[in-house]
């Protein structure tokens, strides 16, 4: 089986980055749902036996931002990667690559461009 070319390669990568920021996504919003459930929890009156039930809030509560920091250099991370893969594109379109390559990456590029 032959390497996979660059395109292929760079296809992948930008796939798997929009995946990792769709997951990042969900987490917070996961996150956040515990937070809000912790926090009426507790304005109801109704502590859990541990008595921990504040600190699960300010843990949860710092791992959302640590979370929501990841957000900016992955946003960079997908831009670079677009940026290479419409140059890898454009290359293997002249170079005359397997039409089935250039219609992956087209439509990973498209994926990427509306996620933006």
């Amino acid at each position: 089986m032959p390497a996979p070319s660059p395109l292929a390669i760079t296809t992948s990568s930008v796939q798997r980055l929009l995946k990792e920021e769709a997951s990042y996504h969900k987490e917070v919003t996961d996150q956040e749902k515990t937070v809000k459930d912790l926090e009426a929890k507790l304005q109801a009156g109704g502590a859990d036996e541990d008595g921990n039930e504040a600190f699960m809030v300010k843990q949860n509560k710092t791992a959302i931002e640590q979370t929501k920091a990841v957000f900016e250099p992955l946003k960079q991370r997908i831009a670079d990667s677009v940026a290479k893969l419409e140059d890898q594109l454009a290359a293997a379109e002249q170079a005359g690559a397997p039409e089935a390559e250039i219609t992956q990456a087209k439509t990973v590029l498209a994926q990427a461009k509306a996620a933006a």
